[in-house]
């Protein structure tokens, strides 16, 4: 299938053929059709599946065949809505609306809090047909009178779950309470729990779901592997992983925002230069961060879950998680940022004994086992109590190192085992041969 299959206007093929696009994603193939109708829908996809144009093509095109068939008089009206929980999120669709709106008259703009106001406000004055915003500084401009929702025609929550994790619920249900009832909407979220269900529901009216399950993503397209490391021996892994093999751009998850920072001043000590991105930065200090991170100018960028909404950097190399998440689906979304469309990727997890019961949810939830790499300076001793199998130990033999290879789930291990008493290595981000 092609984009062309799916109808899409002459300008905006074009404007996707100048991003590279060509076929549509499952996510697209399956949504497109469906909002070309006028239909509500409901999808679930995590991140890097292309949710973005699979609601911006649609509202796009809808847009523009309406400008065609009954041009407006007088400043333009906002009649399209995508609300979204980070600014770093906003930001990126926004660029995206304006790629995609390249070869047409349509005009974005995007609103969101920590900066000063005045060039939000001016873009707004000049009038605009599709409005990106964070929930708290949209309803701060509409009290100023700013904003208007009464031409709405598309209204669009993106990130749902992580939206309602951020305490914006009640700000949802006042923007819902001032937008028209006669409407499309659509509602995205990379989970589906019980309240997300509720929330949905009293958003959408006759809607049809698209659901793209995460592990189709997940082991196809990933390299993935877990090392067994005791928590104080976190930092040295990751400082022993980034000068082993220098590679173009690595993110690392952190927990917390300020384990975040500590481990950049832990990098910055061992001279290797890394960044932090999270709520306690200023929205100017994340946007430069983020924009060396894409330039390569930084090439560890440290992130906590919530931040890294809105990163979107072309050939990840690979991502680490230095701390496993607590919630099986955010592992899913965090290994999403590499191995992208078709392209491949590597992550990496680093597990002390206390996130075991993490990695068991994970892999449950993936339906594998992630490979150990047992390979490295630090390892912490596994419970044999475990039904996992342990990675065999480094030998002289040729075939266990063959074997040991085939296991790492970082690309084969190069250097040779601790008992010859020479430093191990992990071996991570070598392709794979064919």
């Amino acid at each position: 299938m092609t984009f062309e299959d799916l109808r899409i206007v002459p300008p905006i093929l074009k404007a996707l053929a100048a991003q590279g696009y060509t076929k549509p994603t499952p996510i697209q193939a399956q949504s497109i059709p469906i909002l070309l109708r006028g239909k509500d829908l409901l999808g679930c996809a995590q991140t890097g599946t292309g949710k973005t144009a699979a609601f911006s093509i649609p509202v796009l095109q809808n847009i523009y065949l309406d400008q065609q068939n009954a041009p407006q008089k007088g400043a333009r009206k906002i009649k399209a809505l995508i609300v979204t929980p980070t600014r770093e999120l906003a930001i990126q669709i926004g660029e995206n609306f304006t790629a995609y709106a390249r070869y047409t008259n349509i005009r974005n703009t995007v609103i969101f809090g920590g900066v000063k106001q005045g060039n939000q406000t001016q873009a707004l004055r000049k009038g605009v047909d599709v409005l990106v915003a964070t929930p708290g500084r949209l309803l701060d401009l509409m009290q100023q009178g700013f904003i208007s929702l009464k031409h709405i025609e598309y209204f669009i929550l993106d990130e749902a779950d992580h939206m309602l994790d951020m305490g914006f619920i009640h700000d949802i249900r006042k923007l819902i309470a001032k937008i028209p009832e006669k409407r499309q909407s659509l509602f995205f979220s990379a989970t589906m729990p019980p309240s997300i269900i509720t929330l949905s529901q009293k958003i959408l009216g006759e809607y049809e779901s698209v659901t793209i399950k995460p592990e189709q993503a997940t082991a196809e397209r990933v390299e993935q592997g877990v090392f067994f490391v005791s928590k104080p021996d976190k930092r040295k892994l990751l400082v022993h992983l980034l000068n082993e093999k220098p590679i173009q751009s690595v993110l690392v998850f952190s927990r917390t925002k300020f384990g975040a920072d500590k481990i950049v001043k832990m990098l910055q000590k061992s001279k290797i230069k890394a960044e932090a991105i999270h709520g306690n930065k200023s929205q100017g200090a994340r946007q430069r961060t983020l924009k060396d991170f894409k330039n390569g100018k930084v090439n560890v960028l440290i992130a906590t879950d919530i931040a890294a909404r809105g990163i979107d950097v072309d050939e990840l190399s690979l991502v680490i998680n230095y701390d496993l998440p607590n919630v099986s689906e955010t592992y899913v979304h965090r290994i999403g940022r590499t191995g992208r469309a078709s392209a491949s990727g590597t992550a990496l997890s680093f597990c002390d004994i206390e996130e075991r019961p993490y990695l068991r949810d994970i892999e449950k939830l993936i339906k594998q086992s992630l490979p150990i790499i047992g390979d490295h300076p630090f390892v912490q001793e596994y419970d044999e109590s475990s039904p996992r199998k342990k990675a065999s130990k480094p030998q002289n033999s040729r075939n266990n190192r063959n074997n040991r290879n085939s296991r790492s789930g970082g690309g084969g291990n190069k250097g040779k085992g601790n008992s010859n008493g020479r430093k191990s290595r992990s071996g991570f981000g070598k392709k794979k041969s064919s």
